[in-house]
């Protein structure tokens, strides 16, 4: 990965904007953006002056679309806009998201179809390089016509209002500009209307849940594996033939994924004359069930990466003489596949619970409540009770944002997406889905122990005794949230799979081989 990423020119993946975000990689406004974004500008001051009537130019907004404005109170109308939008809600939004917003609204102007700036660009990178990042509402959009309250929000600073983070703490914009000894900026005709129209707070969420939901994935089926060998499961029905014959790619993954994690298992072999016909369907078919929330992410994934190289505002102006106001601004892209993959996080917390509950049964040779002294002790009993809560909430959740619409604007902007809910909301259900894996993980690392001497297989030990480096086997009660929000911490933070995938990579074993289109960001 290139050390430097070229704003408006260069191809962004969710990979590029996340290494920009943490600062591995930084991105710049290179000479032929930088052309572009210039003749643009120019373009703009010619509608100006030639008053030619252009939407958000010399015209009001929404339903004032047909107001006219004079020349003189063009530049006065681009302030306006960010402070009437400016009408978000509720907490603010992670730091990480609203700069996510910040770079990839760089990256759409950028590319000379809005009339801004340089200057204002510049301005922009500054705050992203600086980590001056501003607070956003998180409640607010209606997801078409851009996500116009939230990006007001994000854009104040410019023009020395809101609030900002910075090293931790929370002020007002014009107090961290003076520290830096800068100004606010002087906006130019259109540059309000292009930096609040357009789709980067869906989109900074989307990139968001495609990173926290493959890290799900990617856990789900190394504690599938464990939970089914702790449940001395069969790895018959992961068999490479039986996928062949319903080829589904995140399906067929899954079961090369299970055979991998399975093979040369001591457990598996001692069982293989059990005479048990079929395993309950959380551990037969979790190719069927991890393998279409796959499908469902890769279908997200791809979707978020066109949305990352587009262009969102409106109108676009080609040149003085060629301007279009369009729909590029909806959200309706973005917000059907967050929707979808909402169900699919869901069902991983789902058929995850299932699973713990198989492994308090007391069946097949564990003790029930994985511990040996129950009733003085209520072992792993109520753990379980968190993940069917959790389960329970994240189905609360996914009714579809995208199905509703409420007309705004007096009916001028009559079908709005609210996709703006559908990325907050799943990334809502992959906060529980990361708790309910985190259970599964230290139900099976406890089972797993009941089956000593035998050892699993080679990774599955390796995930197994990571895990016991922050939590230890469990003899008798105690305070299980603790355990519960350590092993969260080693799921959240992406470690546990990225230890399992160092390990797995050093004895030559590729987990994701053929697939790498599931695997790569």
């Amino acid at each position: 990965m290139a050390s430097t990423f070229h704003y408006g020119t260069d191809k962004l993946t969710i990979g590029i904007v996340l290494a920009i975000a943490s600062g591995k990689i930084k991105g710049i406004l290179g000479d032929a953006a930088i052309k572009k974004i210039k003749i643009s500008e120019q373009q703009v001051q010619q509608i100006v002056e030639e008053n030619k009537t252009v939407y958000g130019i010399n015209t009001g907004f929404g339903i004032l679309a047909n107001s006219p404005i004079s020349k003189e109170d063009t530049a006065t109308l681009q302030y306006k806009i960010l402070q009437s939008h400016s009408v978000g809600v509720g907490d603010p939004i992670w730091a990480e998201v609203a700069k996510l917003m910040l770079i990839t609204k760089v990256h759409a102007l950028a590319q000379g179809f809005s009339g801004v700036q340089i200057a204002t660009l510049q301005r922009i990178i500054w705050h992203i390089d600086n980590d001056v990042i501003p607070v956003v509402p998180e409640k607010g959009s209606v997801g078409a016509s851009g996500d116009l309250a939230p990006l007001a929000h994000l854009f104040l600073p410019l023009i020395g209002l809101g609030e900002v983070f910075h090293k931790g703490t929370r002020s007002k914009a014009q107090e961290t500009l003076n520290q830096f000894k800068l100004s606010p900026i002087h906006l130019g005709p259109k540059e309000g209307l292009a930096l609040i129209n357009g789709t980067q707070f869906i989109l900074s969420f989307a990139v968001k849940a495609v990173q926290r939901m493959h890290n799900c994935l990617e856990a789900a089926d190394i504690i599938g594996a464990m939970s089914l060998e702790a449940l001395t499961g069969t790895k018959a029905p992961f068999d490479e033939r039986l996928h062949e014959l319903r080829p589904y790619s995140g399906n067929k993954l899954v079961a090369q994924r299970l055979r991998l994690l399975l093979n040369d298992s001591n457990i598996m072999q001692s069982h293989m004359d059990c005479g048990r016909v079929q395993d309950p369907y959380s551990l037969r078919c979790m190719p069927q069930v991890h393998g279409a929330s796959r499908n469902a992410w890769l279908h997200l994934k791809e979707l978020t990466e066109i949305e990352l190289n587009a262009v969102t505002d409106n109108p676009i102006i080609f040149n003085a003489h060629d301007t279009i106001s369009g729909g590029n601004f909806h959200g309706q892209p973005l917000a059907l596949p967050l929707d979808y993959c909402c169900f699919a996080s869901s069902e991983l917390g789902n058929i995850s619970d299932r699973r713990c509950y198989l492994l308090l049964e007391g069946k097949w040779g564990l003790p029930m409540l994985l511990m040996k002294d129950v009733g003085l002790n209520s072992g792993f009993m109520i753990p379980q009770y968190t993940t069917a809560a959790l389960v329970s909430e994240n189905k609360t959740l996914c009714f579809p944002a995208s199905a509703d619409s409420i007309p705004t604007s007096f009916g001028q902007e009559d079908h709005v997406s609210m996709g703006s809910i559908s990325g907050r909301k799943l990334n809502r259900v992959l906060d529980n889905l990361e708790y309910i894996m985190a259970i599964e993980l230290l139900s099976a690392c406890q089972a797993i122990e009941f089956r000593r001497p035998l050892k699993s297989s080679e990774l599955l030990e390796f995930a197994h005794d990571y895990v016991r480096e922050f939590v230890g086997f469990a003899e008798e009660d105690r305070i299980f949230a603790e355990d519960i929000n350590q092993v969260a911490g080693l799921i959240k933070d992406f470690s546990f799979v990225e230890k399992v995938n160092e390990f797995a990579t050093s004895k030559g074993i590729l987990l994701n081989d053929g697939y790498e289109g599931f695997s790569d960001l």
